[in-house]
């Protein structure tokens, strides 16, 4: 079975199984700490409803490891109770200081199947109003990253930073296709980064790119190489940050179903630590390890001694950009075993079909 084919039929299995839920409940927000273009200050991150991702919702089924769908309203919105929804959870932070705003559609911001037109310029026209509002932070999928939309953005937003981040999660055509069915390939992503680049002489514009940490059907060892060698490529072609997402287990998806049977695990949590140290040695740009999900039964893991207290050391050293400090504990020899054993089981046959379930 394709592996298109089969994220369909997991994803409208899944469908089934969603609750309804209203535009409101949709739609939340969280404020934290967080490094900005201009250094430590504040984020409010807000998740508007909208249809949902439509890489998701064609016939592709989507990526294997993402259920943001699920959070998504499934049906179209207007775009004036999109605005007022995003009004009321940004209302909800007394800020004075310099901030950022991290807008999550659970897909394409700048995708109008998903985000209206409406909604996208009336909430940029909001934000350009306020002073202390110094950057603006979207999702999207290359193909909807033209030079005309951008140059709308900017029209609304004015002279505020905006960041555009794109899932190009590896530098490798094969595993984003095969593995992760991302549905573009680094051509298409190469354009995009091009166009960010031509505007950056007449607007405060920069991209961000986030690397997915051990996609299927990878094992430990190459999912380190991998994550590594993707933000190398990254800042060779002019990526100005890049985000490591270690992979998850979200619910209705085909990273569930191989998990489920025994077939994949998360990262290590000693993994990502590998990675974004031997990152921050290799590369000039910010880096980030996200930390959601980490100790937990469907996140990465080490064990229950050192879990929170690498998250934490993580977290900290996201806003320096710093290494995170070594430390010992016993699972670290489990983690180098499983390192050093996890390609002693790979056949050499070249692949034609993935095995699938």
């Amino acid at each position: 079975m394709e592996i298109q084919e089969l994220n369909k039929e997991i994803r409208a299995r899944s469908f089934e199984k969603v609750k309804k839920r209203s535009l409101k409940q949709l739609t939340t927000s969280w404020y934290q700490d967080d490094l900005l273009y201009s250094g430590i200050g504040k984020n409010i991150f807000i998740i508007i409803p909208t249809v949902g991702c439509s890489w998701v919702l064609g016939d592709s089924g989507g990526c294997t490891m993402c259920s943001y769908v699920s959070d998504s309203f499934l049906e179209p919105v207007d775009g004036n109770e999109i605005f007022e929804l995003f009004v009321n959870e940004f209302e909800k932070y007394d800020s004075t200081e310099n901030t950022g705003v991290k807008i999550f559609a659970s897909g394409s911001f700048l995708n109008p199947m998903e985000v209206p037109i409406t909604a996208r310029d009336k909430i940029l026209e909001y934000l350009s109003k306020k002073k202390y509002v110094k950057e603006v932070v979207v999702e999207s999928r290359p193909e909807y990253i033209k030079e005309n939309v951008l140059k709308d953005v900017f029209s609304c937003l004015g002279d505020k930073l905006f960041e555009v981040s794109i899932g190009l999660e590896t530098y490798n055509d094969f595993t984003r296709e095969e593995k992760i069915n991302k549905g573009f390939s680094r051509e298409d992503f190469e354009r995009s980064i091009e166009i960010i680049k031509s505007l950056k002489n007449s607007c405060k514009i920069k991209s961000k790119v986030y690397i997915l940490v051990k996609p299927i059907l990878t094992s430990e060892n190459e999912a380190i190489e991998e994550a590594i060698e993707t933000s190398k490529y990254c800042e060779m072609i002019g990526v100005d940050r890049v985000s490591f997402t270690p992979t998850t287990i979200h619910r209705g998806t085909l990273v569930e179903q191989l998990w489920k049977r025994g077939s994949f695990q998360p990262p290590w949590i000693w993994s990502v630590v590998e990675i974004i140290n031997e990152t921050r040695k290799n590369i000039s740009i910010p880096s980030f390890m996200d930390t959601s999900g980490f100790g937990s039964k469907r996140g990465p893991y080490n064990c229950k001694k050192c879990n929170k207290i690498l998250k934490n050391l993580i977290i900290k050293a996201n806003l320096k950009q710093s290494l995170i400090e070594n430390i010992d504990c016993e699972c670290k020899l489990h983690w180098i075993a499983d390192k050093r054993s996890s390609n002693l089981n790979r056949s050499k046959t070249t692949i034609k079909h993935l095995p699938l379930i």
